[in-house]
């Protein structure tokens, strides 16, 4: 999605941008919560808004979560590159407290602390 370059981050600097990551997630959970549609032709056409709707919130989180140089890896869901894996956050948990390695995904995460 994003042009910006996947940093490689340190457990302190991941840790230091977590809250602006939280942040942006909890923006991004409340306005798609709060998506209302409309439409005159029919359930089809309200669906259709809805997910093209759903589908633009999360494209806009995802874009201003790469910026920052993390992997996003689903919704609300994110890697942050150490150099040997990835420190894994998912909303809405309160720290950066699991990893998991390059060719392992989110049901291997081990716990940081």
């Amino acid at each position: 999605m994003s042009e910006t370059p996947q940093r490689t981050f340190t457990f302190e600097e991941a840790r230091a941008l977590l809250p602006e990551v939280r942040e942006k997630t909890r923006l991004a959970v409340k306005a798609l919560s709060s998506i209302t549609v409309s439409g005159d032709d029919g359930p089809q056409d309200v669906e259709a808004r809805a997910e093209k709707a759903v589908a633009e919130t999360l494209t806009a989180w995802a874009r201003e979560i790469e910026e920052l140089g993390i992997v996003v890896k689903g919704p609300w869901l994110v890697d942050f590159d150490s150099g040997a894996g990835y420190y894994c956050w998912k909303w809405p948990e309160e720290s950066l407290a699991f990893f998991h390695g390059y060719d392992e995904g989110f049901a291997a995460r081990v716990r940081l602390q």
